[in-house]
């Protein structure tokens, strides 16, 4: 296989996790190799003029103390190799260094080409250094970067320590993997949300383009577009004329998450080319500065976060219209056989079970506070606590529209409704797909295996899907 050039430029967040995802080989470009040398020469000739943060000085509040001890890099990384006890995944750790060489090859860090080559080759031998959780909030993932810098050996002299440091690589790779894990399931809402819709007898008039024209939210508009695509000529006769909001609210509030999906994309786009370096070398000077400072990753995933709660929310609700009767005209709990038998009944217990998880990790990361090193550092955006907070719920996200997805299949089932009877909306097929996945025995039961496979269903679903709302027009 052809190695990849790495250049610093036009990586984006899936195209960086499907480059760690394959363990395509990669090389520096020519380009960033030049970059990176006339940096590196540059820095080392502006240090013999004027103090150069973390070359010439101590860090943090040792930034007043000057020194010129060849030893100072060596005693930064093993001081700040201090870390927490968890390790990284390695899918992680590879997609972090990937990035870092990426950051790079802009060569504003000062940092010699051959720091760069140091790292291609840990990433092409498979051979990654066993990373650790902890030392990070937000302001440069600093002690699992250091633990890099170790790993990297003689590569790394007393003047390249800090250079190496100044990054969120690691924060931007557990992002990344956040990113495409959003973009993918955001697109399987719509689904589920269709059945439900097929299953409830819900009326389509909400997506109706006259409503989104005259309220033009950008995701709204995008969500009813596509539910337009899945229920326009579907056959069935609604139920109300006007739904609850489970149904009737569906893009306004699946709209804003999407949004934020394109946010969080935009701020990745911009992290992952940036030379977001300090010092950062600039032609024949150095700019102290803080694009360490990883605010707006923080910010666009706890946004995402925020706006992806009322997504699980209204999941939820649809759940209740479900079992409800007077929503179906079906058996309570879509029970089925002798009198008083549960169906569904414990389904709403492991839905709201799963949103609760995910309300506790909506809460923003970004509200934390610190003051490190002598007061010399009293703010942190708490980036890498908010990418693992996404991930996390995610998670319990995708467990709500399981649990969703069971429901509105065996309400579908019990009704009768048959994928032809659906023709010629394009939900049809997505009700097939699942009916065959998804048992028909509606007995009282364990439906555990019932939600791994809907959670199953919903993973094939979003590989299926080729658009991610946020690389989209």
């Amino acid at each position: 296989m052809e190695p990849i050039e790495i250049s610093g430029v036009g990586l984006t967040p899936l195209d960086a996790v499907s480059l760690g995802q394959r363990r395509t080989p990669v090389q520096l470009a020519e380009t960033a190799r030049k970059k990176m040398a006339d940096s590196a020469a540059a820095v080392a000739e502006i240090a013999l003029r004027r103090p150069v943060y973390g070359r010439t000085t101590g860090v943090g509040a040792n930034r007043d103390v000057l020194t010129n001890d060849p030893e100072h890099g060596a005693r930064l990384l093993a001081s700040h190799s201090t870390t927490g006890t968890t390790s990284y995944p390695k899918e992680v750790v590879r997609l972090g260094l990937l990035i870092r060489v990426n950051q790079l090859a802009t060569g504003g860090s000062g940092l010699a080409p051959e720091v760069a080559d140091a790292i291609v080759g840990l990433l092409n031998d498979d051979n990654l250094p066993d990373l650790h959780r902890g030392g990070a909030i937000g302001t440069g993932d600093l002690g699992p970067l250091a633990e890099l810098g170790l790993a990297l050996g003689d590569v790394i002299d007393g003047t390249s320590a800090l250079p190496l440091l100044s990054s969120n690589a690691l924060t931007l790779a557990d992002t990344c993997l956040a990113y495409v894990e959003a973009a993918t399931l955001i697109n399987v809402v719509p689904l589920v949300g269709a059945l439900s819709h097929v299953a409830l007898r819900g009326n389509a008039e909400v997506y109706d383009v006259r409503v989104h024209e005259a309220r033009p939210q950008p995701g709204q508009v995008r969500v009813a577009r596509r539910m337009r695509g899945l229920l326009d000529e579907l056959p069935l006769p609604p139920a109300r004329i006007q739904d609850p909001f489970g149904l009737r609210a569906f893009a306004q509030v699946l709209g804003p998450a999407v949004d934020h999906v394109d946010a969080l994309g935009n701020a990745l786009m911009i992290d992952l080319n940036a030379s977001a370096e300090n010092p950062l070398v600039a032609g024949d000077t150095v700019l102290h500065n803080g694009n360490w400072h990883a605010m707006p990753i923080a910010l666009a995933l706890d946004s995402l976060r925020l706006s992806l709660h009322s997504v699980a929310t209204l999941s939820t609700s649809r759940v209740a219209n479900l079992v409800d009767p007077e929503f179906t005209g079906l058996s309570r709990f879509l029970a089925s056989g002798a009198e008083a038998s549960s169906g569904v009944m414990m389904i709403e217990y492991v839905a709201h079970d799963a949103l609760a998880s995910v309300r506790s990790t909506a809460q923003p990361a970004t509200l934390g506070t610190a003051t490190l090193s002598r007061g010399a550092e009293h703010h942190a955006s708490f980036a890498p606590q908010a990418a693992v907070l996404t991930a996390q719920l995610l998670d319990a996200l995708r467990d709500v529209l399981s649990c969703e997805l069971v429901t509105a299949v065996r309400a579908a089932r019990l009704a009768g409704i048959s994928p032809e009877q659906l023709a010629p909306a394009a939900v049809g097929p997505w009700l097939a797909d699942a009916l065959a996945a998804l048992p028909d025995d509606l007995t009282d039961r364990s439906l555990r295996d019932d939600l791994e496979i809907a959670r199953g269903l919903l993973t094939q679903w979003g590989d299926r899907q080729v658009e991610h709302p946020a690389e989209s027009g």
